[in-house]
């Protein structure tokens, strides 16, 4: 047996329209939200009395999701510290590959995003960088360059 695809990656979220709203702006797609809740759900992710909203979002024209999910019941658990750094046990990161680094960082401005660090050049392959949005979700972009 082989793996097939990574379907996608779920973040919960406190704010959810206004992390929809930062990756919309990003570029990716809002497939749709809804209410989520029943004992199918309890069993599949181990929690009780579950009520939940999600939203799944894509990438244009390629694989790739993010699923988000909002925790209306049982309340969300603010991990420790809430900014976290790089070296941090866990998920630090999402990865997107962009045309053009400094109007993406442009653009999630507005939505409260902020460089972690500096736009950097990895030799003549790269310019990278971390961008912290909102809910301190950490998104890296990557411009290719020539």
């Amino acid at each position: 047996m082989a793996i097939k695809r990574m379907d996608n990656v779920l973040i919960v979220v406190d704010d959810l329209d206004a992390v929809i709203a930062f990756f919309v702006e990003l570029g990716m797609e809002l497939e749709g939200t809804g209410p989520v809740e029943g004992r199918w759900v309890e069993r599949i992710i181990g929690l009780d009395d579950v009520r939940q909203d999600v939203a799944m979002l894509r990438i244009p024209n390629a694989p790739g999701r993010i699923e988000l999910v909002k925790f209306h019941q049982p309340k969300p658990i603010r991990p420790e510290p809430r900014d976290a750094p790089a070296n941090t046990l866990g998920i630090r990161r999402i990865m997107f590959a962009v045309d053009d680094i400094e109007d993406v960082v442009a653009r999630l401005r507005p939505h409260g995003a902020e460089l972690v660090g500096t736009v950097e050049q990895y030799e003549n392959i790269f310019r990278l960088c971390y961008v912290r949005g909102p809910e301190d979700i950490v998104v890296g972009l990557a411009e290719e360059l020539g």
